[in-house]
């Protein structure tokens, strides 16, 4: 029997998860990622209940991300710019949903993902990375990808895991759809917990980093979200800002990775007390980028081609939900891929597609949405088609169950 060919573009958490989602025998699995993967990044990143329930129950990789130095967030604080705590939000999403919210460093999380893929002891052939293999062009009713440097990488089946700037998304929809602006940027900064502990009392005495908490300060049109990581050894910050109060140009920032300049972080907060700004000078590096997201796209898939993830439907990070809806992407793929154990035919695989496109699109719609109107001041928070109030949104965001499930109840 021939091998089915999965060629998967891009190695970032859409990616890998896809790979574990879909190892199984006879298949055959490449990863092409542009980058060297060697480039650390400083930033934490969180998988909620409806996520962690996935990779931890149904990957069976509890003990993986236990090595990863997850930690359970216990609830969300609230704080004003004099450092009193105004609001405790508890978490009880292991009572309610069967599993936590998890904090990670994103470069531990991402490993993790990287070795069950790439692992010769899980179920199937371990996948394959390519790296340095930046992807410019795609057949999609061929099965083709060609990369810069001129090879052809043929598939019986192409997933586009990407990113938000997907090349493989105008071959999809036969036409480019750039990400939009949404009127915020965003810093991210990483510090060791002893260097604020050390240097910065003040803050530590009022928040303390080590504590398992997502603590926030809104003020002055800015919000700042923060929390510790790899068990209190470093502390992670989230600085979200209109557009209009940046002393940056955010259209010159098209990655979350490009660096920021501190004097001008310092110069958009400088309303804040020093109690808060004095932390941000302590950051080895400085991330910048202009937060954008995408309208809901007309289909995900085209011929031998399905997008996932961001190049799908990026959102902005106000509900956590970014990787989670990518690991509930890679979920469905593996839901719907089970009994393909040879290379489909077009007829065979656009019916797959087309069920994992039925099975996730109103779901991410609808986060995309609440995420994006998540994002305004209270007071300019409008209708933007979110019906929801937010106790069933919550309900919604962190109990889904799967797309097996989904399908069963269709079928």
């Amino acid at each position: 029997m021939a091998p089915f060919r999965i060629v998967i573009v891009g190695g970032g958490i859409a990616g890998f998860t896809a790979a574990i989602a879909l190892r199984g025998p006879n298949r055959h699995i490449t990863i092409l990622e542009q980058s060297t993967l060697n480039k650390e990044i400083g930033a934490l990143i969180s998988l909620q209940p409806n996520a962690s329930r996935i990779v931890e129950s149904k990957w069976n990789l509890s003990e993986e991300l236990l090595e990863a130095r997850q930690m359970v967030d216990e609830g969300f604080r609230i704080y004003n710019t004099e450092g009193h705590l105004v609001n405790t939000i508890p978490l009880l999403t292991k009572e309610k949903y069967g599993a936590e919210r998890l904090l990670f460093h994103r470069r531990d999380l991402h490993e993790t993902l990287k070795r069950a893929a790439v692992s010769p002891t899980r179920a199937g052939d371990p996948a394959i990375v390519r790296v340095s293999s930046r992807v410019v062009d795609c057949d999609a009713l061929k099965g083709t990808v060609t990369l810069d440097s001129g090879e052809i990488v043929e598939g019986d089946f192409i997933i586009g895991a990407d990113g938000i700037h997907s090349v493989l998304r105008r071959h999809v929809l036969e036409e480019a759809i750039s990400p939009m602006p949404t009127g915020y940027s965003a810093y991210r900064l990483m510090i060791p917990t002893e260097i604020l502990e050390k240097e910065e009392p003040d803050f530590c005495a009022k928040i303390n980093p080590q504590e398992p908490f997502t603590s926030m300060i809104v003020a002055h049109d800015c919000r700042l979200i923060m929390g510790p990581g790899r068990q209190g050894e470093v502390y992670g910050i989230v600085a979200l800002v209109p557009d209009d109060q940046m002393t940056e140009d955010p259209h010159a920032k098209q990655s979350w990775v490009a660096e920021g300049d501190l004097k001008k972080m310092m110069e958009t907060f400088a309303e804040f007390p020093s109690w808060v700004k004095n932390i941000f000078k302590h950051s080895a590096d400085l991330g910048l980028w202009q937060l954008r997201d995408l309208d809901p796209l007309q289909t995900w898939h085209r011929g031998r081609v399905l997008i996932i993830g961001d190049a799908a439907h990026a959102m902005l990070p106000t509900q956590g939900q970014g990787a989670s809806q990518a690991i509930e992407d890679s979920e469905a793929l593996g839901a719907f891929f089970e009994e393909i154990v040879e290379p489909p035919s077009l007829e065979i695989l656009t019916k797959a597609l087309e069920d994992i496109f039925q099975a996730r699109y109103a779901r991410a719609c609808l986060i995309q949405a609440y995420s994006r109107q998540a994002a305004k001041p209270a007071t300019a928070q409008g209708n933007i088609g979110v019906t929801m109030k937010p106790d069933e949104f919550m309900d919604f965001n962190c109990g889904y169950r799967g797309a097996k499930e989904w399908k069963q109840l269709r079928e």
